[in-house]
């Protein structure tokens, strides 16, 4: 009934509806839905789905590293899962950053922390070397028994210029 009194706005026409090899679609769409009328049904499969658009852009982490799932990444963000510490890496070298990362993630691992912030900061001009390098020494081969996986920051956290790693669970016993 409601889907009956929707008009579009003055000066926007309605959505073109699927081409004659999309009927198939439409037929399904409409058997989800048997109370909408065949053309609702067509605009219904036209229309971008909710759960297929992505929501955010896809991380410049790269392809070879683990981004955090997305419900451990939002607790996090929302502090919800404590960030157990914080590394600034600002000012330094890419071989004293690469050494102070690596030992910053062994003692967190050993103390038990769940996720770490690490600030690598933009750069100049948004390109930091820092900022590139972070993530491929954190999908090092020596570090896949600590790092579960990283996601870019949120922007209270630092945004693009920080990473949130999500750590592994320490083997009992």
């Amino acid at each position: 009934m409601v889907a009956a009194t929707v008009h579009p706005l003055p000066g926007r026409g309605t959505p073109k509806l699927p081409s004659p090899s999309g009927e198939g679609q439409a037929a399904s769409a409409a058997g989800v839905a048997k109370s909408r009328s065949s053309s609702e049904a067509a605009l219904w499969t036209a229309l971008p789905h909710p759960t297929t658009a992505s929501r955010r852009p896809p991380s410049p982490l790269g392809e070879g590293n683990k981004g955090i799932e997305p419900n451990r990444r939002q607790r996090i963000a929302r502090e919800r899962e404590d960030i157990g510490a914080r590394l600034d890496l600002h000012g330094m070298d890419q071989q004293r950053a690469r050494a102070v990362l690596e030992g910053f993630l062994a003692t967190a691992f050993h103390e038990g922390w769940r996720a770490v912030l690490v600030i690598t900061g933009k750069g100049v001009q948004g390109d930091g070397v820092l900022k590139r390098r972070a993530p491929e020494w954190l999908a090092a081969p020596h570090l896949a028994h600590i790092v579960a996986g990283i996601s870019d920051a949120a922007r209270h956290h630092g945004g693009e210029g920080a990473l949130y790693v999500a750590l592994k669970r320490k083997a009992r016993g």
